[in-house]
């Protein structure tokens, strides 16, 4: 990653504590066994967060597929840009 110079090291400020970060690997493999591809990637142990001192508040939207459905057709029949 640093020869591509995907990242770049800083200093962390004081006082605050990173977050950690872990590595996960995967093999894709064809239907016959052998190794088509492997995949890494880098991700943060944001289970480690502790309300109110590395964040302040989470926002998830979450949208049901029952309701993009039922909303589409209507969106459709009354001609609105989507």
């Amino acid at each position: 990653m640093r020869s591509n110079q995907d990242w770049e090291l800083i200093e962390a400020l004081k006082g605050i504590k990173p977050l950690g970060c872990k590595w996960f690997y995967k093999r894709k493999k064809r239907v016959d066994g052998k190794v088509e591809s492997y995949k890494a990637r880098l991700v943060v142990k944001g289970y480690s967060q502790k309300p109110g001192f590395d964040y302040e508040e989470a926002f998830s939207p979450i949208t049901m597929l029952k309701s993009i459905r039922i909303l589409l057709p209507i969106a459709a029949h009354l001609d609105y840009e989507i």
